[in-house]
């Protein structure tokens, strides 16, 4: 039981301690904050195959190293800090704790080139607060660490130009928001139930109280994760931030940690009625559309990473929202892919701009000759996020789909509606495919740039991360039906079975096959026996010279009148909450100003309004 509080507080005792360490001690900060990742990677682990059970803080600091001198530091902590463990918890624990790991390695030389101040420290307390939220049953000792987790995500990003500073500003305020409407659904939840344990409730929406309730948390998961329309703090966060702090929280911490909510919410803690099914369907499938129409357009490559961040989120509100245990499966099971594919894609990318100094696709291409491992780990977490088989991102995309078509079997109008949840989902892989073909072929293919020469893969030490993140991605698609959803991802949702005739390792057999088919066909009939020329204009051989960048193919889709028109309105940040709400904000403040006019009767008019409007409040 003491591996639960030691998972909660040692790292973010360790990472307190780092902050007083000076920045010159870097190798000392790296190798203490490798230490604590390896033990609670260990930790998470044995947590998960164990099944411990917690109690409260207190009683599992009983003996441990929060005992000094005799004096148990948390001795009072078992009246509210209240903690529970189920399979959903450890799951979550067990993806957060080896991700971290993977991270940490990869930073060891990132954070070094790239240097980002009190990364190890900020980075500690984020894992820990993450196993904090995960574990508390009691939904104020939730928020706290929920609360703290958005400070460590503001100070993970460096200001060191405005638009970082205006990044990390934005997601502050955005988080912040939307954990004070959190603190409202509380509030309500105590007032209607009397109780704050999460393990306790269970609220039907058939009432406008328990709806904001839903309401009201919802909004905080779906900030959290990212999801539409409180999805805008991503891409500016992912194009300003380190890779490494992309990697740990955008892509895997946040993501787990909102998902993991939002499954709380839905089944669980509320019990969601036809009209708040259809809403999260809806949601789902505009997140799922909107984020991936935006990244095609991107030439930022860090920034089309960020839209793609949002858009799985789509697919997993999706499998929440059929309320079916096939359902649930399939929205862990691909929250779980998310945060192995795009922590990869994410690491992919920092080599990427270390070794280039480059972030615009533009600038890049032909660097899968220097840069083969991490071209080859790219390919695959774009052919995972994508759904391709035999890969991760296939399998939990089709299990959705799966349940969708389930799903269409009820009696109601949303599950009438069913071939239109299909139809998003898998327009929203075609089109997350096309995007990565722009992203895969526009760095590392096409042709080679002559300072990409110089250019040389990674250190040991950042691609290995990857290498491990990209055998996870065949291996977890390979056996996905066979091993991996029955023992990670069934035991949180509940017994189901998989419609329809599909195999994991059958589809990957066929598909190897079919490769090593295709391979001997191309052999033994000597196609690769063709005649290159080079190109020429005008009798002017000009190969070498000429090229095209790969984002213009898709310039022509932000030309069609409709799409022309949304892109524009994206541009001026019509569609962001963020500044639609700072512009509100600023235009009543404009008002209230004009009504300074110097002059002392206005004044009195203004202060007899107010205290009479205070007086019919307190009457009422």
């Amino acid at each position: 039981m003491k591996e639960i509080a030691t998972i909660i507080l040692l790292p973010v005792a360790a990472g307190l301690l780092l902050l007083i360490i000076p920045e010159k001690f870097r190798i000392v900060k790296s190798v203490v904050a490798l230490a604590i990742s390896l033990i609670t990677a260990y930790l998470s682990v044995v947590i998960f195959f164990d099944r411990l059970e917690p109690g409260t803080l207190g009683e599992l600091s009983k003996g441990s190293a929060l005992n000094f001198l005799g004096i148990s530091l948390a001795a009072d902590a078992g009246r509210y800090a209240i903690l529970h463990s189920d399979h959903l918890s450890r799951l979550i624990i067990l993806l957060s704790g080896t991700i971290s790991l993977l991270i940490i390695i990869y930073s060891f030389i990132y954070v070094r080139e790239m240097r980002t101040r009190n990364f190890y420290s900020w980075f500690l307390i984020t894992t820990g607060c993450s196993a904090g939220a995960v574990f508390s049953d009691n939904l104020l000792l939730f928020i706290i660490f929920w609360g703290i987790l958005g400070m460590t995500l503001y100070k993970l990003i460096p200001g060191n130009d405005e638009d970082s500073s205006a990044a990390a500003k934005k997601t502050l305020i955005l988080i912040g928001a939307s954990d004070s409407i959190m603190l409202a659904g509380i509030a309500i939840i105590w007032k209607i139930t009397g109780s704050l344990n999460i393990s306790e409730i269970s609220l039907a929406t058939d009432n406008p109280l328990t709806v904001t309730a839903f309401a009201a948390l919802a909004i905080g998961s779906f900030t959290k994760a990212g999801a539409f329309p409180f999805h805008t703090w991503v891409p500016d966060y992912t194009q300003c931030a380190p890779a490494s702090s992309s990697a740990l929280l955008p892509a895997s911490l946040d993501k787990l940690l909102g998902i993991y909510f939002l499954a709380r919410l839905t089944s669980g803690m509320f019990i969601p009625g036809r009209w708040i099914t259809f809403i999260l369907l809806l949601a789902g499938a505009i997140t799922i559309i909107t984020a991936v129409m935006m990244a095609l357009l991107q030439h930022n490559y860090k920034r089309l990473l960020g839209f793609h961040a949002v858009s799985q989120v789509g697919y997993m509100i999706l499998g929440f929202a059929l309320g079916s245990p096939l359902g649930l499966a399939a929205g862990l099971f691909h929250m779980a892919n998310n945060a192995i594919y795009k922590t990869g894609l994410f690491l992919s990318a920092g080599s990427v701009e270390m070794r280039t100094g480059k972030n615009n696709i533009d600038d890049l291409g032909g660097l899968s000759r220097s840069m083969p491992i991490t071209f080859i780990c790219s390919l695959i977490f774009a052919m995972s996020i994508s759904g391709v088989p035999p890969f991760n991102g296939f399998a939990s995309k089709w299990m959705i789909y799966q349940g969708i078509i389930d799903f269409g079997t009820g009696p109601y109008f949303t599950n009438k509606l069913w071939i239109f949840w299909l139809g998003i989902a898998v327009l929203g892989s075609a089109l997350t495919l096309a995007s990565f073909i722009k992203f895969a072929g526009g760095i590392f293919l096409g042709r080679v740039r002559s300072e990409a020469e110089k250019i040389t893969e990674v250190p040991l030490l950042m691609w290995v991360p990857a290498v491990i993140l990209a055998l996870a991605c065949m291996l977890t698609g390979v056996f996905a039906t066979g091993y991996v959803v029955p023992v990670f991802f069934m035991p949180a949702s509940g017994t189901f079975h998989l419609p329809g005739f599909w195999n994991s390792s059958l589809v990957s057999l066929l598909v190897l096959v079919s490769i090593l088919l295709g391979a001997l066909i191309y052999l033994l009939t000597g196609i690769r026996r063709f005649r290159t020329e080079d190109s020429f204009t005008g009798g002017e051989k000009n190969q070498d010279e000429t090229g095209y960048p790969a984002p213009e193919f898709y310039k022509t889709i932000s030309e069609f009148r409709f799409f022309s028109w949304m892109y524009r309105k994206a541009e001026n940040r019509l569609f962001d909450i963020y500044d639609l709400s700072k512009q509100s904000v600023l235009n009543i403040s404009h008002m209230f100003s004009s009504a300074h006019t110097g002059v002392l009767p206005g004044y009195v008019i203004w202060a007899c309004a107010g205290l009479t409007i205070m007086l019919l409040i307190m009457m009422i």
